[in-house]
C-alpha cells in the first residue's frame, strides 16, 4: 500500500476548527513532555533504536506498547477506502502514542511506524500500569490526551467503520445507538442518492434488503444486520475472558452504581471485573443533560459521566468486558459462577449486582412493534436528530422524562408530556417543573395515557386519552419517548436471592430475618440474602432513584468486600 499523507484535510487549520475540536487542543490532545519527566519514565521501559518504516502497532492488534519518542518521529495512520493508508497525526520528540484502548484490551483502531531513523522508549502493559499509578502527573497528562484523541477519532471519522442503511430504520438506530455509547468511530451512509453509498453498494454486491450493513475496516469483512454481541465480536470490541480465573469481585451492569463499584474497587487492589450488556452507563448514560450531580453546577451528560467514570475504573485496572449479558448464576457454592449470553461462564469471590432497571413498554395492540422505529426509551442526541421540527411525545413524570423533554424541546416542534397522576410534583425535581412551566414548547396532559398507535414500517398516528372525562386525542405523531416506571433486572438471578413483591433485591437489614439468610453472621451492608453478592442502584429494594445515591451504592458496596473476601 502507498501513503496518502493528507495533513490539512485530517488537521485543518486550527483558525478554522471549532473550539470543541481536540484537535485544536493540540498541546493537550498530543503534548510533549518535558525532559525531566522523559527521564522518569524511562525506567518504566526499554530504549530501543529502530529505522524509518519499522512498524510499532497495527490496527486490529490488542495490547499494544506504549511508546515515547526520543528521537525522530511516529507516523500514526488510518486505513482508507482506496486502499491507502492516511497519516492522522505524527509524533515528534518527547510526545507519546496511544489512545483509550491502551486501557483495555480491544483491538486498536489505528496503526502507528517510525516515519524516520530514531529511538523509542518502549513500555509494555504491566509497565504501562505501573507508570499510570506511580507518576501521578504523567499519568494525568496521558489520560487527558487519550480521552481527547479518541474524540478527535470520532468527530473526524478515523479509524472509522461505514454503515449502509436506510433512514429512520429500527436496526439502523440500534446500532448506531451502541456504536456511539460505546466511543466507536462510525461514518453513516444512509441516502440512496449519494454516490459513495451506490458504489459501496454495487460493490459489495447488497440490496436493500440486506441493510443495515456494516463495512468493516473498509471491506475486510461486511454484516448485515447484525446483532450487536456479533458486531462488537467483528470489531474487537469483546474481549477474551479466561473461565478459570477467579476474580475478586464481578460487578454485573454498568451503569452508575455498577461503575462506581469498579472505580473503588479497583482503586483498592480487587481484580475486578465489570460485565455490562450494552454500553456503559447504564439508563444515565442515555440522560441528555444531568444538572443536579453534585460538582457540576452547568450539567453534565449522563454518557460523558459514564466515559468519565469507565476510563477512571480501567486506569486503575477494572476491566470492562462488554457486550456481555448474564443470563444465571451459581451461587450454591464460592467462588461464584456467571453465565454469559454467548456460553462463557467467569467466576468471582465477590458479586456486586447493579444490573438496574429498565423502562416499562405499553401495554397495548402493537406495544413492541415500533421500537427503535418511532418508539424509543432514551432521549440521547441520536434520537433528538430523528424528531427535529416534529410534534413528539414523552411518557413519564420523572426526572428522566424532565430532562428529555427539556432536551428535545430544543430540537422538535412541540413536546407533549403525558402523565396518569394529577401533577408532576411528587415525581419530579422542581427545578424541571419550573423550567417545563416556563416554557411554551412544552405541554403536560395530566390523567392521561396513550390508548392505541397505528403506522407500518415507522410510527405515524397515536392515540391518547384522559382518563378522568374520557376525551381522546389522536394527532400524527411519529416519535414517542417512553419513560415510565422502572422494571428491575434481576432474570439473571433466576431465584438466588431474595427479593421483594415488585422484583427488587432486599439487602441488609430486609434479609436479616429471612429464611434464605443463613450465616452465623449479621448481613452487611447492601449485602443480599446470599452472603458475597451485594446490590447497589436501582435494582436495589429501597434505593432512591437518583445518579448519585447510585454512584453512593456502588462506591459503600465495596467497603464490605474486603471483609468478604477474607472469608474465602
Amino acid at each position: 500500500m502507498t501513503e496518502a499523507v493528507l495533513p490539512q484535510s485530517v488537521l485543518p487549520d486550527l483558525d478554522s476548527l471549532n473550539a470543541s475540536d481536540p484537535y485544536a487542543r493540540r498541546s493537550q490532545t498530543f503534548p510533549t513532555l518535558s525532559d525531566e519527566q522523559v527521564d522518569r519514565l524511562r525506567r518504566f521501559g526499554t530504549v530501543e533504536k529502530m529505522a524509518k518504516g519499522d512498524v510499532l502497532f497495527e490496527r486490529d492488534q490488542r495490547s499494544v506498547d506504549f511508546f515515547v519518542v526520543l528521537e525522530g518521529q511516529i507516523d500514526i495512520y488510518e486505513h482508507i477506502r482506496s486502499g491507502d493508508t492516511r497519516t492522522v497525526t505524527v509524533h515528534e520528540k518527547h510526545q507519546f502514542t496511544g489512545e483509550l484502548d491502551l486501557f483495555n484490551d480491544r483491538k486498536i483502531l489505528v496503526g502507528g511506524r517510525m516515519g524516520s531513523d530514531g529511538a523509542v522508549i518502549r513500555v509494555n502493559r504491566a509497565n504501562f500500569r505501573r507508570l499510570m499509578t506511580a507518576e501521578s502527573d504523567i499519568a494525568e497528562i496521558i489520560t487527558r490526551a487519550f480521552i481527547l484523541r479518541r474524540v478527535g477519532l470520532i468527530s473526524h471519522k478515523q479509524g472509522s467503520v461505514t454503515m449502509l442503511c436506510a433512514k429512520q430504520d429500527g436496526d439502523s438506530l440500534r446500532i448506531e445507538r451502541f456504536l456511539r455509547r460505546n466511543g466507536y468511530p462510525l461514518e453513516i451512509l444512509d441516502n440512496p442518492l449519494k454516490p459513495e453509498r451506490q458504489a459501496l453498494m454495487a460493490g459489495y454486491q447488497l440490496t436493500e434488503d440486506d441493510l443495515p450493513a456494516v463495512v468493516i475496516h473498509l471491506g475486510e469483512r461486511v454484516v448485515k444486520k447484525p446483532c450487536n454481541f456479533m458486531l462488537a465480536e467483528c470489531l474487537g470490541l469483546v474481549e477474551p475472558l479466561d473461565p478459570d480465573h477467579v476474580y475478586d469481585v464481578a460487578v454485573v451492569g454498568g451503569g452508575p452504581a455498577g461503575l462506581s463499584a469498579a472505580v473503588y474497587a479497583a482503586s483498592e487492589g480487587c481484580d475486578t471485573l465489570v460485565l455490562e450488556g450494552e454500553a456503559p452507563g447504564g439508563q444515565a448514560g442515555t440522560s441528555s443533560k444531568i444538572e443536579n450531580y453534585l460538582g457540576f453546577p452547568t450539567g453534565v451528560s449522563g454518557q460523558a459521566l459514564a466515559g468519565r467514570a469507565q476510563v477512571q475504573a480501567q486506569k486503575f485496572g477494572a476491566k470492562i468486558a462488554l457486550p456481555y449479558q448474564v443470563t444465571a448464576i451459581d451461587c450454591s457454592q464460592r467462588p461464584f459462577r456467571l453465565t454469559l449470553n454467548n456460553g462463557t461462564t467467569v467466576q468471582a469471590r465477590a458479586v456486586v449486582a447493579a444490573s438496574g432497571a429498565s423502562y416499562r413498554c405499553l401495554d397495548i395492540a402493537k406495544g413492541r412493534r415500533f421500537d427503535n422505529a418511532g418508539v424509543y426509551y432514551a432521549a440521547t442526541a441520536t434520537e433528538g436528530d430523528l424528531c427535529a421540527s416534529e410534534e413528539i411525545i414523552i411518557v413519564g413524570g420523572g426526572n428522566s422524562a424532565g430532562q428529555a423533554a427539556m432536551f428535545l424541546s430544543g430540537k422538535s416542534k412541540h413536546v407533549h408530556i403525558l402523565i396518569r397522576g394529577e401533577s408532576l410534583a411528587s415525581t419530579m425535581s422542581r427545578y424541571l417543573i419550573d423550567r417545563i412551566e416556563a416554557s411554551n414548547q412544552i405541554t403536560v396532559h395530566t390523567h392521561s395515557e396513550i390508548v392505541d398507535w397505528q403506522g407500518e414500517r415507522h410510527l405515524e398516528e397515536v392515540t391518547w386519552e384522559n382518563r378522568k372525562t374520557g376525551q381522546r386525542s389522536t394527532k400524527p405523531i411519529r416519535h414517542v419517548f417512553l419513560m415510565l416506571g422502572a422494571v428491575p433486572n434481576t432474570e439473571w438471578l433466576q431465584g438466588c436471592v431474595a427479593l421483594d413483591e415488585k422484583g427488587f433485591i432486599l439487602t441488609g437489614a430486609q434479609v436479616e430475618e429471612h429464611p434464605r439468610w443463613t450465616a452465623p453472621r449479621r448481613p452487611l451492608h447492601l449485602e443480599t440474602s446470599v452472603p458475597g453478592i451485594f446490590a447497589a442502584g436501582d435494582v436495589r429494594a429501597g434505593s432512591t432513584k437518583r445518579v448519585a445515591f447510585a454512584v453512593g451504592d456502588g462506591g459503600m458496596s465495596v467497603t464490605s468486600l474486603h471483609a468478604i473476601l477474607a472469608e474465602g
